[in-house]
């Protein structure tokens, strides 16, 4: 096949896992978890780089910020044989239980971004792979990590969050925050709802590791609010997961 226009990648990379940050600039540390890691191409914001796991190569390739971006790359990497999605990246706690540092493993995503709904409408839940959701969990306990499983907000506006005041939909913005807050919603970020939908239409497999850089709720009552920039211990989990996915799927297949 060509090279599809985007992210500049044909099939001939054989790979069927892919790790999937939004920064570019995280994709060679996380390969560098990989066996054999290097280059392998880069357009826009999707720089990829290819390596192994017990023997399987697994791609890691960023996505940029935001819904669209993401679901063009799933798309893409789908059409090139990609069938396992692991995105990690940060997130803003939102429940107070959630502190900088923690990781937040998103078993499912409120819809409150726009690309998701040129998908499917709205009602239809945007939820993770069982499988893959599994297998994070169980690195994240291997691990000792501090971690968190359940929903969290996935959004379109940074500062739409963070300065809702100065927004002319801002009093809209903050009843949905406030709800999200009662629901028990665990963090904020960009991604997930959009992973999670372009996957289950495409018949592939998603699952969202993110690292917590902060917690605004726990600012605002006077709590302890450390902040962690350090996404390492978010990498170490995916890859792990990975390796076990590969691990089990091996064992069942023989």
């Amino acid at each position: 096949m060509e090279k599809l226009y985007h992210i500049n990648l044909d099939d001939s990379h054989g790979a069927k896992y892919a790790i999937l940050p939004g920064d570019p600039g995280r994709v060679e540390k996380i390969a560098a978890n990989l066996d054999n890691p290097h280059f392998l191409a880069q357009n826009r914001e999707y720089t990829t780089w290819l390596g192994e796991l017990e023997g399987e190569r697994v791609l890691v390739m960023s996505t940029g910020m935001g819904g669209p971006s993401t679901a063009i790359g799933v798309e893409e990497l789908y059409m090139t044989g990609v069938r396992n999605f692991i995105r990690i990246g940060t997130c803003g706690g939102m429940h107070l239980d959630v502190k900088g540092g923690d990781l937040v493993i998103a078993t499912g995503a409120i819809r409150m971004e726009g690309t998701s709904k040129e998908y499917v409408p709205v009602e239809f839940p945007a939820v993770a792979n069982l499988e893959l959701t599994n297998a994070l969990v169980d690195a994240a306990k291997k691990k000792h990590y501090a971690f968190h499983t359940g929903v969290v907000q996935c959004k379109d506006s940074f500062y739409g969050q963070h300065s809702p005041d100065r927004m002319p939909s801002g009093v809209e913005l903050m009843q949905k925050w406030d709800a999200w807050i009662k629901a028990n919603c665990l963090a904020s970020e960009m991604e997930s709802a959009t992973l999670y939908i372009v996957s289950q239409v495409l018949g592939a497999r998603a699952a969202c590791i993110l690292n917590t850089i902060w917690n605004q709720e726990r600012a605002r009552k006077g709590l302890d609010d450390p902040h962690s920039h350090d996404t390492s211990k978010a990498i170490e989990v995916a890859v792990e997961a990975i390796r076990i996915l590969i691990k089990s799927e091996t064992s069942n297949a023989g």
